[in-house]
């Protein structure tokens, strides 16, 4: 027997479509309950409760109950991070959804990825921030510069909050629709806060899509600016 970690596991897990669909409802980060995910998988609620029991016992969802009602959000940003890779080598090989629409470029070029911003507002993000070397990149991932932390907390992040939280302050994510990195980790998470805080942009409540004002999409450009 072959020892190490059990990929066929944690691919048997998303490989059914119903389950596929729930994981990536989830994407967002949100926590949906079982009827909502019911919904979104397009099976039965007796199904999904069956499937999200699974899903949860492998690690990858988190149930919350809250009052009478029960939620289910991803387990941690690894899991999201899992899904987005997968969607980039799903459409790469083109395997992509028969269903398009206005919606599509929408998510092209803004959208949620577990509380951070990906397409290509979120590589622009990314590249502004290397280009001004307020993050750096090293061999153990992306790291924020001593000038970077000056910039973020000039912008309203909570630096010191944010380095006294577990999670890892700067990840890479391999964005599905541009095939390069954003910016995900504690930092990407509270630098999409803020532009939310800001008013310049709000999330479509119908998909993952970001939607930026005239005056946001200006805003933002202003503020990461790319060669």
């Amino acid at each position: 027997m072959k020892e190490g970690p059990d990929i066929a596991f944690i691919a048997a897990l998303i490989g059914d479509p119903a389950r596929a669909n729930i994981l990536t409802a989830l994407m967002d980060g949100r926590a949906l309950t079982a009827s909502e995910l019911a919904v979104e998988a397009g099976v039965t609620a007796q199904t999904a409760s069956a499937h999200l029991a699974k899903l949860a016992d492998g690690g990858l969802l988190k149930p919350r109950k809250q009052g009478r009602h029960k939620y289910f959000a991803l387990a941690h940003d690894e899991v999201a991070e899992v899904l987005e890779r997968l969607m980039g080598l799903s459409a790469g090989l083109s395997r992509a959804r028969t269903r398009t629409g206005p919606r599509d470029d929408a998510l092209r070029h803004a959208r949620v990825c577990y509380n951070h911003l990906a397409g290509a507002m979120g590589i622009r993000l990314y590249d502004s921030l290397l280009a001004q070397g307020l993050v750096e990149e090293t061999k153990i991932g992306p790291v924020l510069s001593p000038a970077g932390e000056e910039a973020v907390m000039a912008f309203g992040v909570d630096l010191p909050e944010l380095r006294a939280r577990r999670a890892p302050l700067c990840r890479e994510c391999l964005d599905w629709s541009e095939r390069r990195s954003h910016l995900a980790g504690s930092l990407g998470r509270a630098l999409f806060a803020r532009i939310e805080a800001l008013g310049w942009a709000r999330r479509d409540p119908e998909s993952r899509a970001v939607l930026f004002s005239d005056a946001g999409q200006s805003a933002f450009e202003a503020q990461f600016p790319c060669s």
